[in-house]
């Protein structure tokens, strides 16, 4: 997810603990007012395409259900137990289905992360419109789709093995993204969200052992990042985790391992289309590196074979160069005191969790000890024949192979980053 990515939509082809609270939040109940107005992006609801994706996926009922359930609560307590039962439950259901467990109930593939994006925003439209008989206040409203977003991407369910750093199953925590550039193609699917869901509680077999991935994913909006959704999530298992990726969608036909992240948001509009241009914020501005690096086992994972694409270790970066005014490309990596532009990742939100992430690590002081980094798979692509958003079909058998591939190639690329990172600390 880059501005040079992103761009790859216009041929459509295009395509990482809290919704964004309001910035002026009180405690008085909204007396007499009406609920806030769906955001942009739960307006897409409306359209043709999320409204197929859900009912052949079966999820249809989810938003309706949560709906009748919000009904039912007479307090402000009881709401927040429905939100945590049924974004917990929305985020099972996602990865049972994923993963081939239950009822398909519908003829959409079920690797198809999509179901689980889409009755998301069916429940938050629901939960921010909603108008209860009890007083609820702007922050107890924030506060139940904070805890909504929460339990619906799987941030509340991670369940790590019990044991120490090299001992019995390896850890592994992975994140991906929901869909994005969807004014484009509104019928986009996230290969990244989709490996988080087919690896979410799995044991992958390497060469170090078995290791038990959990996984997450994140929103497309640059307010959620800004409110420290990120370092929420991460902070309590970075210290307890063997290796971590963050997980996005890059280039056409390649998988990425980028070397360098950068402190730079690009612009380029989110799913609320939203724009930011800013030195990335982060908590204690004034220790803030301009560049992270990754500690993935880049070489090991390149020069393996994993799958039908091709795996590069990305170096370059955009700098400002020190002393300049004027962006550079750099092909092997950011000068000694230049100022980021963009990382391997480009200056997006991709690039921004695995700043984050990165920054995290190393302020845990786990830079040395913990391999982690940021992984791009490749662009998702449909049919050569089902490439005309207006008229395109939501899927076809070209589209599932290739997510399946990404699937099963970001799989094996785990296994090697944990073999190998076990083998450097042999």
């Amino acid at each position: 997810m880059r501005p040079i990515r992103v761009r790859i939509g216009v041929l459509g082809l295009a395509l990482v603990a809290g919704l964004a609270a309001p910035t002026a939040a009180t405690a008085a109940p909204e007396a007499g007012g009406a609920a806030p107005a769906p955001t942009v992006e739960e307006r897409r609801l409306d359209g043709e395409v999320p409204r197929e994706i859900l009912r052949r996926s079966g999820f249809a009922a989810v938003a309706p259900a949560f709906a009748r359930g919000l009904g039912r609560a007479d307090s402000y307590r009881e709401a927040r137990r429905v939100v945590e039962r049924e974004g917990a439950a929305l985020w099972r259901r996602a990865v049972d289905r994923v993963q081939g467990r239950g009822p398909a109930r519908g003829d959409l593939s079920r690797d198809d992360d999509r179901p689980l994006y889409w009755a998301r925003l069916g429940m938050t439209r629901e939960l921010r419109t909603w108008e209860p008989g009890f007083g609820l206040s702007e922050r107890q409203r924030a506060a139940l789709l904070t805890e909504l977003e929460r339990t619906s991407r799987g941030q509340t369910d991670l369940r790590l093995p019990r044991g120490g750093h090299g001992k019995g199953v390896k850890r592994v925590l992975l994140t991906g993204f929901d869909p994005f550039t969807l004014d484009r193609d509104i019928r986009i699917s996230n290969p990244s969200g989709a490996v988080a869901l087919a690896l979410d509680g799995t044991v992958i077999d390497t060469a170090n052992g078995p290791a038990r991935v959990e996984t997450a994913v994140f929103p497309v909006r640059w307010a959620d990042f800004a409110e420290g959704t990120v370092e929420r999530a991460l902070r309590p298992y970075l210290p307890r985790v063997d290796l971590f990726t963050t997980v996005s969608q890059g280039r056409v036909g390649r998988f990425d391992v980028e070397r360098t992240n950068g402190a730079w948001r690009g612009g380029f509009p989110d799913n609320d289309n939203v724009s930011r241009t800013e030195t990335v914020p982060v908590a204690d501005p004034a220790s803030q590196p301009q560049w992270t690096t990754t500690t993935l086992p880049y070489a090991a994972i390149t020069a393996a074979d994993t799958g039908r694409f091709p795996v590069y270790d990305n170096t370059s970066v955009t700098e400002i160069p020190a002393g300049g005014d004027e962006p550079v490309v750099r092909p092997d990596g950011p000068t000694p005191g230049s100022t980021a532009r963009e990382g391997g990742g480009g200056n997006y939100l991709s690039n921004e969790i695995a700043y984050r992430a990165t920054l995290l690590r190393d302020r845990l002081g786990l830079h040395g000890t913990l391999p982690g980094g940021h992984v791009h798979t490749p662009v998702l692509q449909f049919g050569a024949g089902n490439t005309d958003p207006a008229a395109g079909a939501v899927t076809d058998p070209e589209f599932v192979r290739n997510r399946l591939d990404i699937v099963a190639q970001t799989r094996a690329i785990v296994g090697v980053a944990v073999s190998a990172a076990g083998a450097d600390r042999d």
